[in-house]
């Protein structure tokens, strides 16, 4: 006889306990700071501890950031199709971070820009792994009426993890170095593979999880990836309206890290970007739980026009002053912006893709745009500084925003019906 904490499963099956939502928050808290690899942390290394003796230098580091996230990119669409006929994402999760972890912990015992480019390239392949997995999982669990709202509050604690790692990596960075992430990241791969092995693959309806009533064996008709998103015109805007925003944003904390470095040290520069990366954090935790509660009333276009204009906004400010508290009070502006573009991607797409059977392929190819806009931005952004500098490079970032804003309002509809 079922109790009263018994739910129906998403796909009408019979009831069973309540879904392991903590599970899934204490998965995506220490996922956190596993998923995205290095980060600006990577610049950092590089340029403090190898630096222009060993041929390091920021155009150097955005080649290393672009070829890497090319590859990554790459995988995007693969990945979401791995995710899509997965019977077990649970376990694609764990081999995704044991895989990242070990890439980026490989980064002190080489040297070369050939070996350090392979490293990353591996990490980044890994990595196009995690956020389709996770959705596809959140969906799975919770269902498409309540998917809004758990992506919110999945989002809150990923942005609550990399608050703390950051803190922490900042903490002990003061202290020992700036390759303490390195031994922090090995730490929150074990308590993410812990996190995901107390999944139970049991609970994840497969066929919600890519958006489909039943599987296709049941008689669900089951459409190409491609023929989904090329014949979905709003998806395609999105795609584009995705590259812009992280063509525009990817380089921003980056640039930001290496500003630091040449004003303020090595040591204190590690410190300031853990700084930065926990104002961002900070704000991004209210911000995507404010937004998953509330994106089926309000809409998602009138919320993503809100986050373009702050990005743009924060591209400006970063050219007012150099000062070093400045810079980290300007980098809490992301959490505005990167919390809403985080909250709301999943959802969007969801939301163009129902029913098709094709929600993950369809992120992995919106992600693939969304990964060549950040690939490039690194590139951008080092080519920029070292021919006129980080006000130029800061300004032609928020101009892009720009565009990406205008072209929202003008060409991409309310994927709510309100």
């Amino acid at each position: 006889m079922a109790t009263a904490s018994a739910t129906l499963r998403p796909g009408g099956a019979a009831p069973h306990p309540a879904p392991p939502g903590r599970t899934l928050d204490a998965l995506n808290f220490f996922l956190a700071d596993v998923r995205d690899g290095l980060g600006p942390y990577l610049a950092i290394y590089l340029l403090a501890v190898r630096g222009p003796a060993h041929g390091w230098n920021e155009a150097t580091v955005g080649m290393v950031l672009t070829i890497a996230g090319l590859v990554g990119l790459v995988a995007q669409t693969p990945a979401g199709g791995l995710i899509d006929r997965s019977r077990n994402k649970p376990r694609i999760v764990i081999a995704a971070a044991l895989l990242v972890t070990l890439s980026s912990l490989s980064l002190p015992v080489v040297s070369g820009f050939t070996a350090v480019t392979i490293g990353q390239s591996v990490a980044a392949i890994a990595g196009a792994v995690f956020a389709p997995a996770i959705s596809a999982i959140t969906l799975g669990l919770v269902g498409p009426r309540m998917f809004a709202k758990r992506v919110g509050r999945n989002e809150a604690f990923n942005h609550a993890g990399n608050a703390v790692s950051a803190a922490l990596a900042g903490v002990l960075a003061w202290k020992f170095g700036p390759v303490v992430v390195f031994w922090l990241m090995a730490a929150l791969t074990v308590a993410s593979v812990f996190s995901a092995m107390r999944l139970r693959n049991g609970d994840i309806d497969n066929a919600v999880a890519r958006g489909l009533d039943c599987e296709p064996e049941h008689g669900c008709e089951e459409p190409s990836g491609w023929r989904v998103v090329l014949e979905n015109r709003p998806l395609l805007i999105f795609a584009v309206i995705a590259f812009l925003f992280h063509l525009a944003n990817a380089a921003m904390l980056t640039s930001v890290s290496q500003l630091l470095s040449r004003t303020v040290g090595k040591d204190q520069a590690t410190s300031l970007t853990a700084a930065c990366i926990v104002a961002a954090q900070a704000v991004m935790v209210p911000v995507a739980i404010l937004v998953g509660r509330h994106a089926e009333r309000w809409g998602t276009k009138p919320i993503f026009l809100t986050g373009f204009a702050f990005l743009a906004a924060r591209g400006a400010l970063y050219t007012v002053s150099n000062d070093a508290w400045w810079l980290v009070g300007v980098q809490a502006l992301d959490g505005v912006g990167a919390g809403i573009f985080g909250a709301l991607f999943p959802v969007v797409i969801a939301d163009l893709t129902k029913g098709s059977g094709r929600f993950n392929v369809a992120q992995g190819a919106v992600a693939t745009t969304q990964g060549l806009g950040a690939a490039l931005s690194a590139s951008l952004a080092g080519w920029i500084i070292v021919a006129a500098g980080y006000t130029a490079s800061f300004l032609t970032l928020a101009a892009i925003a720009g565009s990406g804003l205008i072209l929202y309002l003008v060409a991409m509809p309310e994927t709510k019906r309100q």
